[in-house]
């Protein structure tokens, strides 16, 4: 806010990733620089601001030819100015020691289009290898984050200092290049204060890697489900996340460009920024819907055992009714600090749906929010949270609500909630409950990712 219009100016003409800037008010006081799309403009009624955007050289040439006469003078002194500049340029670049061009790192913030198999043209910035090669201090063990179905993740600091994730599709992965370019194109798409937001992408030979923003506090079962690092949730943390996944979500069901069905929300898919706010991330198994399409059918089950909703586990039917359960699960999940799948309380036929249930009829919700939680909290919004969380989770699809409605009553004390009927796999034994006559699977991380025909 300190800055004038002047210096905002220069700070995107020294940016080459700078598209547009603007005075943060209309007194030309304070600094607004966008680096990717312009989104988030203000309409107003009357007046207004100046928005200043980048454009090339070539889109000015009409304007230019224009005044084409009245310039002549000042071209004539400004050829042999360009020409002694670029003979300057081409000199100093001769006399670059070759070892240090070597060990330049680069990055293309241009608009490169990444051309996929399939035909589609995406805009995406690409990454040269040898920039995430450095980046990552060549994949060392010491960087590395983690690893998933796609393959393993890594973290680097590029030549600016940005940190990033890397996430490397790895030759033997389940997934495949498939995923890899549905995650690509599907992300590329999004922007939303709750998702991940992609950076680029590095395609060379073989290798193929996303780049994204790197999320100091990696994922949210880090924290919730280890019995130290879960008393760093208090109570308004855990509210903070539980309204951004939904908030996530609700955009891609209703507010973004695509209908999109993530069917794979779980908390090692929601990563953490250094404020804690949380960011869906993996859209590889993602599907988009069309305007009017309310559901689909597969043949294979894709998505994480302990997550997936009744209706899809079984028939392989799934829609935003299908992430909607998943997201009741989280909040469960959430509260509690206890897994769904592998827990069981009471006796051996009641997992966390179950046991939330068992706790709700008995009018002892309270009973399960997570002993590590300060005893400072609102006991409305808890049982709020907890309401909310059974009503995502209820055995068929058209008793969940949909997400505006889960934002809505999660952010209003006066919201109108239903009762809640019993949950979908609530008193059921996980034990065997997606096994396939015929598998087509694979088992990654603990079991996470389970391929089979639906039935």
């Amino acid at each position: 806010m300190s800055l004038s219009l002047d210096q905002c100016k220069a700070k995107c003409s020294g940016n080459c990733s700078c598209t547009g800037y603007a005075s943060a008010d209309v007194n030309d006081t304070g600094c607004i620089i966008w680096t990717t799309q312009l989104t988030d403009l203000r309409v107003w009624a009357s007046g207004g601001q100046d928005l200043y955007v980048r454009v090339a050289a070539a889109d000015l040439s009409p304007m230019t030819k224009q005044s084409h006469h009245s310039g002549t003078a000042a071209t004539i002194i400004a050829i042999p100015v360009v020409l002694g500049t670029i003979l300057l340029l081409i000199s100093i670049a001769c006399f670059v020691p070759k070892t240090r061009r070597k060990k330049r790192v680069k990055i293309s913030k241009s608009a490169h289009n990444y051309q996929q198999a399939d035909g589609k043209d995406l805009e995406l910035p690409l990454f040269d290898l040898t920039t995430i090669v450095a980046a990552t201090d060549n994949f060392s063990a010491s960087n590395k984050l983690g690893e998933g179905g796609f393959g393993p993740v890594f973290m680097g600091t590029l030549e600016d200092g940005q940190q990033i994730a890397v996430k490397r599709l790895a030759k033997t992965s389940g997934q495949g290049g498939t995923e890899f370019r549905n995650e690509m194109e599907l992300i590329a798409k999004l922007q939303h204060r709750n998702l991940v937001r992609l950076l680029g992408c590095c395609v060379h030979g073989e290798e193929k890697m996303l780049i994204y923003e790197y999320m100091p506090n990696k994922s949210l079962d880090v924290f919730l489900f280890d019995r130290t690092k879960c008393a760093l949730l208090d109570w308004q943390t855990r509210y903070k996340i539980i309204m951004g996944i939904a908030r996530g979500l609700l955009y891609l069901h209703q507010d973004s460009r695509f209908k999109i069905i993530h069917r794979d929300l779980k908390a090692s898919n929601i990563l953490l920024d250094k404020e804690m706010n949380p960011k869906i991330s993996d859209f590889g198994i993602a599907r988009i819907f069309g305007e009017d399409e309310t559901q689909a059918n597969t043949r294979k089950v894709v998505g994480t055992y302990g997550y997936m909703s009744p209706e899809y586990a079984m028939d392989g039917v799934f829609s935003v009714k299908s992430d909607v359960f998943s997201f009741g699960v989280l909040v469960l999940e959430i509260i509690s600090g206890k897994k769904n799948r592998g827990v069981f309380f009471a006796n051996t036929d009641l997992n966390l749906l179950g046991h939330a249930w068992s706790l709700w009829k008995e009018g002892t919700s309270l009973a399960l929010i997570d002993e590590s939680v300060s005893p400072r909290y609102s006991a409305n919004e808890a049982l709020r949270c907890i309401k909310v969380g059974l009503l995502c989770v209820q055995e068929q699809p058209e008793d969940r609500p949909t997400m505006s409605s889960v934002v809505l009553m999660l952010g209003s004390a006066s919201a109108l909630l239903l009762e809640p009927k019993q949950p979908g796999f609530g008193f059921i034994s996980t034990k065997g409950l997606f096994e396939c006559s015929s598998p087509t699977s694979y088992s990654v991380n603990e079991m996470s990712v389970t391929l089979c025909e639906g039935r």
